[in-house]
């Protein structure tokens, strides 16, 4: 086979009134695998990228009762390869020719390593989980492949986190003298400019997001596969999040995840096959991909909250669902100050524009009739960007642990990660 590519555009379903999905239902989420998680790499290759991999996958496989023969597709998040890890590059010492398993893993990788003899199909989906997600479902649904891993290795190397481009330039040229006045380009700024003019426009104010924080890391210490579950179970306070020290004010230290080293896999297949196997299918309504561009050079609140509710709209639609249908949300997180805009987006349970922060002071618990992001998200068990997918999965299996929720569990969220950009993927435990 020629070496992967990232999917072509034709994979992604990108605009608003696409109508219902033309796989709806015929694709379904089975097996779930988690590596440990670290805080960062220690150098060993017992702990590197490409042994978590073949940890996470087995696990997937596993827990779906599948063997590897039955694989015929892979697909992946090549996350790391090629980025600027450290000072110099390259950042691995020989023997190393290639960083393919140790700061990323690629499909190609995975399938070699792992053994897999009868893929027939590979692809990347660059960027998140999300992305990989997407390109999975809708390769099983054209017929690409039947069963197929997907996998995504977030790595957290010793040193600066990853950073290339800009960040790790001695200067701004051109456009980006103005665009990444603190070295990523929409980042920091923007996001703390646009949660100003929400709080300015809506009469709240940062501190109302305590307990939404507060609740994310008590979620998270019960999400075993989590890094805080494993390393740090002590929970968030109010007093602690309120104490937090500012990384670029309105944001502080706690309203950011953690950089980790782990990796998730998940098994996908054809709702067909997925009858037969060890967990309980669940099935994907549809999958959507946003990308917008502001008029400036940051994006306003106006333009967030139109692309936002165009987006909710595409996921609605093409699942064939409304608001009120919607049970699990997991939305991403990893930047607290725009969760919102997410929730009000879906209207989950009810929550309109400018409600988020009165919802946030209400139960919402797991085990309460409110169950927000009852993952933890990223902010909760660490970056990564699949806490949202596992969760959401093992909601709508009824396997969730002490995550699991008293309310009707039936359909389900994921996705992320930013308002202007990101994919989005709608579960259900039953095809219809």
């Amino acid at each position: 086979m020629a070496p992967t590519q990232n999917a072509p555009a034709s994979v992604y379903r990108r605009k608003d009134k696409l109508g219902v999905w033309e796989h709806r239902g015929k694709v379904a989420a089975v097996g779930v695998g988690h590596s440990p998680a670290d805080r960062r790499w220690d150098g060993t290759l017992e702990t590197s990228l490409g042994a978590y991999s073949l940890i996470a996958a087995q696990k997937a496989l596993d827990d779906a009762g599948v063997k590897k023969e039955q694989i015929d597709g892979v697909v992946a998040v090549p996350t790391g390869l090629g980025d600027a890890w450290g000072p110099e590059r390259p950042y691995f010492a020989p023997p190393y020719d290639s960083e393919d398993g140790l700061s990323g893993v690629s499909a190609d990788w995975l399938v070699k390593n792992l053994g897999l003899k009868n893929v027939k199909w590979t692809s990347h989906g660059p960027g998140c989980i999300s992305n990989a997600m997407n390109v999975a479902a809708q390769g099983i649904g054209d017929g690409m492949a039947h069963t197929v891993l997907v996998l995504r290795a977030t790595g957290n190397n010793p040193g600066r986190y990853h950073q290339s481009g800009t960040p790790t330039a001695d200067f701004t040229k051109g456009p980006q003298t103005w665009e990444a006045l603190y070295g990523w380009p929409g980042g920091i700024p923007q996001f703390g400019a646009g949660f100003e003019e929400y709080c300015r426009k809506y009469g709240t104010n940062h501190d109302r997001l305590a307990p939404f924080v507060v609740n994310l890391r008590r979620n998270g210490l019960m999400m075993p596969e989590g890094y805080y579950s494993q390393h740090r179970p002590d929970p968030l306070t109010v007093e602690d999040y309120l104490a937090s020290r500012w990384i670029s004010k309105p944001m502080g230290i706690n309203d950011c995840d953690m950089p980790i080293q782990a990796v998730a896999c998940y098994l996908v297949t054809t709702a067909e096959r997925a009858k037969d196997m060890k967990q309980k299918p669940v099935y994907i309504l549809n999958h959507g991909t946003w990308a917008s561009k502001a008029r400036s050079v940051y994006q306003t609140l106006a333009e967030t909250e139109e692309w936002t509710d165009s987006m909710a709209h595409m996921m609605y639609e093409g699942a064939g669902i409304a608001p009120k249908d919607l049970d699990i949300f997991n939305a991403y997180d990893g930047f607290t100050l725009f969760t919102q805009y997410f929730l009000e987006a879906f209207q989950w349970h009810g929550v309109k524009r400018g409600e988020a922060h009165d919802f946030y002071a209400g139960d919402i618990s797991v085990e309460g009739p409110h169950p927000l992001l009852p993952s933890g998200g990223n902010n909760g068990s660490g970056r990564s960007r699949y806490w949202h997918y596992t969760d959401t999965i093992q909601q709508l299996q009824g396997r969730a642990g002490k995550r699991q929720v008293n309310i009707k569990a039936e359909t389900g969220l994921a996705g992320g990660p930013l308002p202007a950009s990101g994919n989005w993927m709608m579960f259900s435990n039953s095809p219809d």
